[in-house]
Formats: C-alpha cells, structure tokens, sequence
C-alpha cells in the first residue's frame, strides 16, 4: 500500500467519523468512496466507523477486472453499485458521499426536488436537485435511477432513501453534501412560509460563473519546467 493510498483510506474514515459527529449522518447508513488510479476505495458494510481502520476499507477495479469484485477482510458497503457506477460513467468524479441527512431525506421521501431556492443552486450543476427513483437499496435499479438524476449534476436525492453527493476529489463531495444539507433545511423551512421566491436561469449561471474562485478548490498542476 502506498503512502498516497494510506492518506486515502485514513481520510475515509476520518470523514465517516466527521459526517456523524456532525449529525450529517446516523449509524452506518451512510457510506463514502474515494478514486485512487484505477481502484475505487470504499467503506465497509455494517461496520461502525469508530471501530475502522485502513486495512477495512474495500478496494474495488473501476475498470478491468470482475464487475462488482472486491478486496480486503470485509465486503464493501452494499451500496457499492452506485458508488462504482458513478465512478465508471463520470471520470470527472473522485470521492462520492452518500448520507441519510435528516432534510435532504425528508425532501426524499416526499419525493420533492429542490429547485432554485438559493444562489448555491449553481454548485449542483443546473436549477434543480432532483430525485431519483425508488428502488431497494444496493440493487442494479437503484444505479440506473441514480445515474440518470444526476446527468448533468453534483448531486441529487434518492426517494425515499437519502442522498448522494459528488466531486472531482473527496473534500469537494464532502463540501458538496453539507451544502446539500444545508440548502434542503433552507427550502423545507421557506415552505413553511409560504414557500420560496425562486431565481431565474440567468441568474443561477452567473453565480455559476462566479465559482471559479469559490469553495474548495482543486490543487494548481504544476508544469515541469524543460531545458
């Protein structure tokens, strides 16, 4: 194991042990997966996050090797489809949160969307999260209805389950499912209100624009100087 992954897998677990601490989670029900090269590095099923250590963290082949084969001393999260779905369809994602945070669920299960309620709207791509369908946790279903929820976003809601945070490196899908979090608490509580004034596409896209130096950012490449 390399020192890079070593960080990796310490960092998964640091963020299982945040994300409950934090009430962003309860339990196990949650689950985070990271890239490294080729090898999708997730956390285990059942397993209390206290009681984790590196060597626990599943690793599974993205590309290559047997769909859905796995290595470590325990089986990886059973909702290692989606998370490994995600990873296959979108190389643009390098860590993938999945919470049952108590407003994005709630919004789940009344299968609401969050539409343009706030600015942050443009830190999931377009001008609404949207909800996936239902299907059991864990199945081929649940993937597909995933994948298609966030075509062209960060994140998006699971019915009556959950939610699902993505980004181009583990800090920005945990940054991205706390905002998550936190704009589903913001919309819920506008509807008890008479419910929000929604912004309008131009307005989402300049924010958009506006991005570029906002939140967490991804290192600077360095060029290699040639003589």
């Amino acid at each position: 194991m390399t020192d890079t992954e070593l960080q990796l897998r310490e960092a998964i677990i640091a963020k299982c042990r945040w994300m409950n601490a934090t009430g962003l989670n309860q339990g196990t029900s949650g689950n985070i997966s990271a890239r490294h090269g080729n090898t999708m590095l997730i956390s285990p099923s059942a397993t209390p996050y206290d009681a984790l250590t590196p060597e626990m963290i599943a690793a599974m082949p993205i590309e290559g090797g047997d769909y859905g084969s796995w290595k470590g001393p325990l089986k990886p999260s059973t909702e290692w489809r989606f998370h490994l779905d995600i990873m296959k369809a979108r190389p643009d994602v390098g860590g993938i949160v999945h919470t049952h945070s108590t407003y994005s669920t709630v919004l789940a299960i009344a299968r609401k969307e969050i539409p343009a309620c706030h600015y942050m709207m443009a830190a999931f791509g377009g001008m609404s999260v949207r909800v996936a369908g239902y299907a059991r946790f864990g199945t081929k279903e649940l993937s597909e209805h995933a994948l298609q929820a966030l075509e062209g976003r960060t994140a998006c809601l699971l019915a009556n389950h959950g939610m699902i945070a993505t980004g181009a490196s583990l800090d920005k899908a945990m940054w991205l499912a706390v905002e998550l979090e936190t704009i589903a608490r913001q919309y819920y509580l506008s509807l008890a209100i008479g419910g929000p004034v929604l912004l309008n596409e131009a307005e989402i896209s300049e924010t958009a624009a506006a991005f570029g130096s906002y939140g967490v950012q991804d290192p600077p490449v360095r060029e290699t100087a040639t003589t």
